[in-house]
Protein backbone atom coordinates (compact mmCIF):
# COMPACT_ATOMS: atom_id res chain seq x y z
CA UNK A 1 0.00 0.00 0.00
CA UNK A 2 1.54 3.38 -0.59
CA UNK A 3 1.32 6.60 1.39
CA UNK A 4 -1.74 8.95 0.83
CA UNK A 5 -0.06 11.56 2.88
CA UNK A 6 3.27 12.90 4.08
CA UNK A 7 3.01 13.55 7.70
CA UNK A 8 6.03 16.88 8.21
CA UNK A 9 6.75 17.26 11.81
CA UNK A 10 9.98 17.79 14.07
CA UNK A 11 11.70 15.56 16.39
CA UNK A 12 10.79 17.22 19.79
CA UNK A 13 6.95 17.91 18.81
CA UNK A 14 5.15 15.52 21.40
CA UNK A 15 1.83 15.93 19.03
CA UNK A 16 4.06 14.39 16.22
CA UNK A 17 4.88 11.59 18.07
CA UNK A 18 1.24 10.95 19.64
CA UNK A 19 -0.15 10.99 16.11
CA UNK A 20 2.98 9.07 14.52
CA UNK A 21 1.98 5.95 17.28
CA UNK A 22 -1.63 6.07 16.50
CA UNK A 23 -1.31 5.86 13.27
CA UNK A 24 1.37 3.35 13.34
CA UNK A 25 -0.72 0.73 15.11
CA UNK A 26 -3.76 1.40 12.98
CA UNK A 27 -1.13 0.18 10.18
CA UNK A 28 -1.68 3.48 8.26
CA UNK A 29 0.86 4.09 5.69
CA UNK A 30 2.48 7.46 5.20
CA UNK A 31 5.65 9.57 4.89
CA UNK A 32 7.43 11.14 7.01
CA UNK A 33 9.59 14.40 6.79
CA UNK A 34 12.15 16.30 9.60
CA UNK A 35 11.62 19.63 8.97
CA UNK A 36 14.43 20.51 10.70
CA UNK A 37 16.59 17.88 8.53
CA UNK A 38 15.10 19.41 4.97
CA UNK A 39 14.46 23.28 5.65
CA UNK A 40 12.57 23.31 1.82
CA UNK A 41 10.02 21.43 3.36
CA UNK A 42 9.54 23.56 6.21
CA UNK A 43 7.93 26.14 3.43
CA UNK A 44 5.46 23.45 2.00
CA UNK A 45 4.04 23.94 6.24
CA UNK A 46 4.22 28.11 6.23
CA UNK A 47 2.44 27.34 3.12
CA UNK A 48 -0.33 25.25 4.61
CA UNK A 49 -0.51 26.93 7.58
CA UNK A 50 -1.01 31.08 7.05
CA UNK A 51 2.79 31.08 7.56
CA UNK A 52 3.38 29.31 10.70
CA UNK A 53 5.55 26.09 10.97
CA UNK A 54 3.07 24.18 12.83
CA UNK A 55 3.23 20.43 13.38
CA UNK A 56 2.18 18.05 12.12
CA UNK A 57 1.33 18.82 9.04
CA UNK A 58 -0.13 16.27 6.82
CA UNK A 59 -0.47 16.88 3.06
CA UNK A 60 -2.68 14.52 1.28
CA UNK A 61 -2.38 13.11 -2.38
CA UNK A 62 -4.81 15.45 -3.48
CA UNK A 63 -2.77 18.49 -2.53
CA UNK A 64 -5.40 19.45 1.12
CA UNK A 65 -3.62 19.57 4.29
CA UNK A 66 -4.35 19.34 7.92
CA UNK A 67 -2.50 20.55 10.78
CA UNK A 68 -2.51 18.42 14.01
CA UNK A 69 -5.23 16.33 13.25
CA UNK A 70 -6.56 13.57 15.33
CA UNK A 71 -6.75 10.07 14.38
CA UNK A 72 -10.25 10.08 13.73
CA UNK A 73 -9.54 12.83 11.36
CA UNK A 74 -6.94 11.28 9.33
CA UNK A 75 -9.45 7.95 9.10
CA UNK A 76 -12.36 10.15 8.14
CA UNK A 77 -9.80 12.00 4.83
CA UNK A 78 -8.21 8.87 4.08
CA UNK A 79 -11.82 7.67 3.77
CA UNK A 80 -12.76 10.14 1.25
CA UNK A 81 -9.57 9.80 -0.60
CA UNK A 82 -10.53 6.17 -1.41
Amino acid sequence: MSAQFTMYSTPWCGYCHRLKGQLDREGIVFDLVDIEQQPEAAQIVETANNGNQTVPTLVYTDGSSQTNPSLIQVKQKLAALA
